[in-house]
């Protein structure tokens, strides 16, 4: 299946993301939209428009539900319930979710949710080769990601791992939900894109409940349905990766999702080094591609959270030429780490920053 056939959300982000893996030295604090905060967000609002906000703690990591419209709060109680019921199903850290299950015995026969994710996951693998892999687990447990109980794994121990660590290996049937891992002792992780999934479900969830106008933002994952309620875009502000009260710039979007990843957002330090938690599937090591940030807008929630991992993995250059091939299905914001910002040209009228900006044609 070709990217212009998966569908779902939306995301990004003014702080770290934490995925179901969990959460590193940095907490997760991210603001979605500065312009919609507190005491703004009932200015922009029409009076007679009933809105409900709830912040939830799920997926290691705070996220707030926002909707507008007659059943705002009954469509925030369902967002509420189906953050709790994907949570639990997909965490790698709880023994009774279905994924951690699937990793214990090495075979499973997939819930319709896990087993799509999976489907989109192998997918993503395919179609980046190899950046994105949801088999990493095994190197992200060996460096203690998951658990915060962090440590710089021995090149003998990776070397071990890597062969682990190849979602080649994973025979999956989309018809049946059947799945089996073809090497003893791999795992998979699908925190990946989770959260994009998450919010897909959110969205439609709202549409079920005749919402037009509304906003989640899943620990930085942030996807909008619609407009603001007075018909203007949502402003969503993209975290700096230099500093956690700036930002690179402000995106303008409409039914879209925009999420960021970043070596900032998981890291810890020994010995002076800093490792942060975006491993290379062929290395088994932080990810040394030039990027420092990347930000991925896409009506695909899915599609983005999946893709911000792999393109910060490419690197500028292969990430640009895989933008060139799937250009009608998302576009990007590159940071390298000499300060330069990359923009496609699709968000060349809806991005805006103080910044140089290179454009990406």
């Amino acid at each position: 299946m070709k990217l212009k056939n998966i569908k779902c959300l939306l995301a990004v982000c003014l702080c770290a993301s934490a995925l179901l893996v969990g959460c590193g030295q940095k907490t997760d604090s991210k603001t979605a939209d500065k312009s919609e905060t507190s005491s703004e967000s009932a200015q922009n609002q029409s009076d007679d428009i009933q809105e409900a906000s709830r912040d939830v703690f799920a997926m290691d990591t705070y996220m707030t539900v926002t909707a507008y419209g007659e059943n705002a709060e009954a469509a925030v109680d369902a967002a509420q319930a189906e953050i709790e019921r994907l949570d639990a199903l997909l965490s790698t850290g709880d023994a009774d979710s279905e994924i951690a299950k699937l990793n214990a015995d090495g075979s499973a026969e997939l819930s319709e949710d896990a087993g799509y994710l999976t489907e989109r996951a192998l997918e993503l693998y395919q179609e980046t080769d190899g950046a994105f892999d949801i088999a990493i687990y095994p190197v992200m447990e060996a460096w203690g990601f998951p658990t915060q109980n962090f440590q710089v794994p021995s090149q003998e121990t990776l070397d071990q791992l890597l062969p682990l660590t190849d979602a080649g290996n994973i025979s999956y049937d989309k018809e049946t939900r059947k799945i089996s891992f073809g090497v003893e002792g791999m795992k998979i992780d699908l925190g990946g894109i989770a959260k994009g999934y998450t919010s897909s479900r959110i969205m439609d969830i709202y549409k079920d409940n005749g919402i037009t106008s509304g906003l989640v933002n899943l620990g930085g994952n942030v996807q909008a349905l619609g407009t603001k309620t007075d018909g203007t875009k949502w402003k969503i502000a993209v975290q700096s990766p230099d500093d956690t009260e700036d930002y690179l710039g402000i995106l303008s979007v409409q039914d879209k999702a925009v999420i960021t990843s970043g070596g900032y957002e998981r890291y810890f330090e020994q010995d002076g080094v800093t490792y942060h938690h975006i491993i290379d599937p062929k290395t088994g090591y932080p990810a040394e591609s030039g990027l420092v940030s990347v930000t991925i807008v896409s009506t695909d929630g899915t599609l983005a959270d999946g893709l911000s991992t792999s393109l910060f993995i490419m690197g500028e250059e292969k990430a640009a030429d895989f933008w060139r091939e799937h250009k009608d299905e998302f576009d990007a914001i590159l940071m390298s780490d000499d300060g330069t910002l990359y923009v496609t040209e699709g968000l060349e009228n809806d991005f805006s920053t103080e910044r140089t900006v290179e454009i990406i044609r």
